[in-house]
């Protein structure tokens, strides 16, 4: 029986892991920020989320093929000085909100529908890999949620994606990737992202809730651009006060941090989610800004459903989600589906 790749989980979070200290820095309060809010005395502390989202769960092995991401996230206005001035720049932002600061480290990998083809199809999607760190600000309210993100990299060999797939297939004795040699050329990438998020409590009480939360967003960038909009809801004991599980970029937004009730530590919830996108700009279906490059015809609109299951024990969240992906490009015989898991906890 082939064994499907473990993609490069092992690889790839020892490596988000090592970055971790580095990103986990805070700065002191400042004053002179307008009307956010000071912290709650020995309430919370900064979280670290670790994302993996694959498409091994379901024995395929194609298209977006696997993500990799570690985000720290400050405490309840624990921000660094520099960020508050940010804040002062972003007129969206809610002045009762609470302002945390968001940095992230990422890699993507893209591959063709048959990874034993050393030269695919020019109706198949190209071979590539995206790089990328991430610096954010999030602006909340607890019954809204504003993110702003500006995420710099590199697609192409620079990436690192080609090694780290090969690495992780021998490792692990399985097919050899042999497409990368027709990936995409290196190109430096920016994308600036916003999502609002809102939660509306459809039910309460003493344990059991239901809530739900709309969400409207965009990105523009070289490596992509798009509008988005969507709806989840989530039902659950004891729901914590958050925006959903952490995901990467295109997708339902979701929070790197969670607020567990103090009196109830343990809880757990399911979720459900569909997200459309309109989309202008994807690098890795229209190939380089610049160069010639490999290429598809990529569909405009673009959509997500995703479904899945989230425990809180005391500072600790896990999360896994299915998700269902449409086609994204013209000569797409279906659409795709992958995992995701994420693992925060509050130090």
């Amino acid at each position: 029986m082939r064994q499907r790749p473990r993609l490069p989980a092992l690889l790839s979070c020892a490596l988000l892991l090592g970055t971790a200290p580095a990103l986990a820095q805070r700065g002191p309060a400042d004053p002179a920020a307008p009307q956010i809010n000071t912290p709650t005395a020995g309430a919370e502390t900064g979280t670290l989320t670790l994302i993996l989202e694959n498409d091994l769960f379901y024995n395929i092995d194609r298209h977006y093929t696997n993500g990799v991401q570690a985000v720290w996230t400050t405490a309840r206005d624990g921000v660094p000085d520099w960020t508050k001035d940010w804040a002062r720049l972003v007129p969206f932002f809610a002045q009762d909100g609470h302002l945390r600061a968001v940095f992230a480290l990422g890699q993507n990998m893209y591959t063709s529908s048959d990874i034993k083809i050393a030269d695919p199809p020019q109706t198949d999607r190209p071979y590539a890999g995206w790089l990328h760190g991430s610096v954010g600000l999030i602006n909340e309210n607890n019954k809204r949620m504003d993110q702003l993100q500006l995420t710099l990299g590199v697609v192409g060999p620079a990436s690192l994606a080609e090694p780290a797939q090969k690495f992780i297939h021998k490792l692990i004795d399985s097919p050899k990737p042999m497409g990368w040699d027709t990936q995409l050329h290196n190109e430096p990438g920016l994308v600036l992202t916003y999502q609002r998020s809102w939660r509306q409590d459809l039910l309460g009480g003493a344990g059991f809730g239901i809530d739900m939360m709309p969400h409207v967003g965009g990105a523009v960038g070289n490596v992509s651009t798009y509008a988005d909009a969507g709806l989840m809801f989530r039902a659950g004991w004891h729901l914590p006060a958050d925006f959903g599980p952490a995901r990467i970029q295109p997708s339902l937004p979701g929070s790197g941090f969670f607020e567990p009730d103090a009196a109830h530590p343990i809880g757990w919830y399911v979720f459900f989610g569909a997200s459309g996108r309109g989309v202008a700009r994807n690098i890795f279906l229209d190939g380089n800004t610049f160069r010639d490059s490999r290429s598809v015809d990529r569909k405009f609109w673009v959509g997500d459903l995703q479904a899945g299951i989230a425990i809180n024990i005391y500072d600790v969240r896990l999360t896994y989600t299915h998700v269902f992906r449409s086609r994204e490009f013209t000569t797409q015989d279906k659409g795709d589906q992958y995992g995701a898991v994420a693992l925060t906890w509050q130090w």
